[in-house]
């Protein structure tokens, strides 16, 4: 414990580390222009400046980490418009994370948050059994179209009337084979690791098998290790670091004999990736998780940039043909891995359909994991904006890569009515 102005804070070594970054704040409030928060409740709390200065209060000592500011830095997307836009270039996001990490250090997590990441998310075998549980059940809640559910009112803390897909009647884990050889005998080209992640083990499994038989058609050797985990992002980014580095270095091991590892989720790519950036605490950790930084990539960015695809070669599949597509840009692509040009390209070159840009292509939708668990009703006005982006293209479907993206947008769809269906890329293509 120690002593500053008269409180009594503990060690302040999470906050401490960003302090350099929230240093570089000019107060100039150019954030207020771009952040989805501040933009529908307009008050100083609820922007990247109010934020920081914050963070830099309790730094002096002049602040408590109560209830108040762990709800105030809570309330944030982590979509990085405003670091993307800072004329000071401050990494906002990581003085967010980093003062979660702290309130940990503080608080601890609470009951919920440690039963969730520390026993079910951080062990996989155990996240697998409640997650079946959990699907036993879902026939509770009433279908609203196809695959899509939506929340009763019983369930209406969760979102009044959410839409949400159905969990699969067989997760990716138990349909795929762990090594992929390439087809027709071809020679493998290169050894790559499949990190399947949450979304499509537990929701579109279909995807994990359509991305496994689109590479080993291309000659890629695909290898699924059982001892990989969650990526972390929701427990990480709430700022259990303790958990997030059990995590990383469990998925460091499973993948470790491949020459890259692919994942079709924008945000489990750059969580993957984010391990170096938020998590270590020593040099060894920074060298560990910067190695295996390097072997990550976003499933786009690795047809593109590593297979060199030309955007022309692939095939559109014949229901998609004489469609008008629109794309939506994932926050952990476009700002936390500067992906945009190759989903362009791979859309734009799949003769027989018509690519229409965006006015608002990334502007984040609202989802951000947990908020949108916590701040529903925000998330659905963050969201009106970006469906009214999606209505102004006049396009028949909405292609994205991030499966957290995908439920948020179809949520919020249907919610307007709207005829639009939302894909992953890897749904068009042959």
């Amino acid at each position: 414990m120690i002593r500053k102005r008269g409180i009594i804070v503990k060690n302040l070594k999470e906050l401490e580390k960003i302090g350099q970054f929230s240093d570089r704040c000019m107060k100039c409030g150019f954030c207020n222009f771009f952040c989805p928060v501040y933009q529908e409740e307009k008050v100083e709390t609820a922007v990247a400046r109010g934020k920081n200065y914050l963070v830099r209060q309790a730094l002096r000592g002049n602040q408590k980490f109560t209830d108040e500011m762990a709800e105030i830095i809570g309330k944030c997307l982590l979509c990085k418009r405003c670091v993307a836009n800072c004329p000071a270039k401050t990494q906002v996001d990581r003085v967010v994370v980093g003062a979660r990490a702290q309130m940990v250090e503080e608080k601890g997590l609470g009951f919920i948050k440690n039963f969730a990441f520390r026993k079910v998310m951080s062990n996989r075998k155990a996240f697998g059994r409640y997650v079946k549980l959990a699907r036993a059940f879902q026939w509770m809640m009433p279908r609203t179209e196809g695959k899509i559910r939506h929340l009763p009112d019983f369930l209406k803390a969760l979102g009044h009337g959410r839409n949400i897909p159905e969990l699969a009647k067989t997760f990716l884990r138990d349909r795929v084979k762990r090594v992929n050889k390439p087809q027709n005998g071809q020679p493998a080209k290169m050894r790559v690791g499949f990190f399947m992640g949450c979304g499509m083990d537990f929701v579109y499994p279909e995807l994990g098998l359509k991305f496994i038989d689109f590479l080993t058609r291309h000659g890629v050797e695909v290898v699924v290790p059982e001892e990989q985990n969650c990526c972390g992002a929701a427990i990480y980014f709430s700022g259990d670091f303790r958990t997030g580095r059990m995590l990383a270095e469990e998925n460091i091991r499973a993948f470790e004999d491949v020459d890259y590892i692919v994942t079709g989720c924008g945000t489990c790519s750059s969580t993957l990736k984010g391990y170096q950036k938020y998590l270590p605490d020593s040099e060894d950790r920074q060298k560990l998780y910067g190695a295996f930084e390097k072997k990550i990539k976003d499933s786009t960015e690795f047809l593109i940039d590593v297979l060199k695809i030309k955007p022309e070669d692939f095939k559109l599949k014949k229901e998609f043909e004489g469609k008008t597509a629109t794309w939506h840009d994932p926050c952990h692509l476009i700002r936390y891995q500067n992906i945009k040009d190759q989903p362009r390209a791979i859309l734009k070159g799949l003769k027989g359909l018509k690519y229409v840009e965006m006015r608002n292509a990334d502007m984040c939708c609202g989802m951000g994991g947990s908020f949108s668990v916590y701040h529903y009703d925000l998330t659905k006005k963050i969201a009106k904006k970006k469906v009214d982006g999606i209505k102004a293209t006049g396009a028949d479907i909405v292609v994205t890569a991030c499966p957290g993206c995908m439920i948020n947008l179809v949520d919020n769809v249907l919610q307007n009515k709207m005829p639009q269906k939302v894909h992953h890329f890897l749904e068009l293509v042959e």
